[in-house]
């Protein structure tokens, strides 16, 4: 047993869960997921262009009998199967990943209104992405499992030896087209968010990672990348 370290580790799900100081990850990893789904809210109500992966699901969402935190829930568990080839498994914080997100941002959905005049939609956005880089340094913090997107993302690269870059830019541009196609919102906001989520990650998570104790690191454990989070 190592003394606890404030890094990210390479861990198993059974070794997450026994990495010690498990209650505040468990808290850290709600909140995360919580804010997560706020500030996804945010930026939708902005209308001002989405990132890559929510532009697909409110494409998917206009065609179809759900709502966009369902949506976002069933894209989620259809990633997680996608795992399955690819021989990874999941952690708590993947499995809570797949599905709080979904019911977070449906809840605030149901209070927040869309505003009517530019600028406060613009204070959406910028608040929005601000807070989705600190929901994702919270949730990456708690260090229980990636979340479905970044596994297939790190589990692709894993097994095809491509570089995460390419195997990230490859998917990002498929969904972003797909859900563009559909009628998903792209503008102004999905530039903002590729631009400025990494950085935001970046300079918060070395205060958001919670200091577990790894006992023995798994050679097979992918972490997610700062320049995705969350989801």
């Amino acid at each position: 047993m190592t003394r606890p370290t404030r890094s990210l580790q390479p861990m198993t799900p059974m070794q997450q869960l026994r990495a010690g100081r498990l209650p505040r990850r468990l808290v850290q990893l709600m909140v995360g997921l919580t804010l997560y789904g706020i500030s996804m809210s945010m930026i939708i109500q902005a209308a001002l262009g989405l990132d890559p992966w929510d532009v697909f699901h409110v494409g998917v969402a206009l065609h179809l009998p759900m709502s966009i935190g369902v949506t976002v829930i069933v894209v989620g568990v259809a990633v997680l199967l996608a795992w399955i080839p690819l021989r990874q498994w999941p952690g708590l914080g993947t499995v809570a990943n797949a599905i709080w997100i979904g019911v977070a941002t449906d809840w605030t959905l149901s209070w927040l209104d869309a505003p009517s005049s530019l600028w406060v939609r613009a204070v959406f956005l910028v608040a929005g992405i601000v807070l989705n880089g600190l929901a994702g340094a919270l949730y990456i913090g708690a260090q229980l499992g990636p979340g479905p997107r970044d596994g297939l993302m790190t589990g692709l690269a894993h097994r095809t030896g491509l570089s995460l870059r390419l195997v990230r830019t490859s998917l990002e541009v498929a969904v972003l087209a797909i859900g563009w196609l559909l009628g998903g919102g792209v503008g102004l906001g999905t530039v903002l968010y590729a631009v400025g989520i990494g950085p935001i990650v970046q300079h918060l998570l070395p205060w958001c990672i919670v200091p577990v104790t790894d006992p023995t690191p798994s050679p097979s454990g992918h972490l997610p990348t700062a320049s995705r989070v969350g989801k």
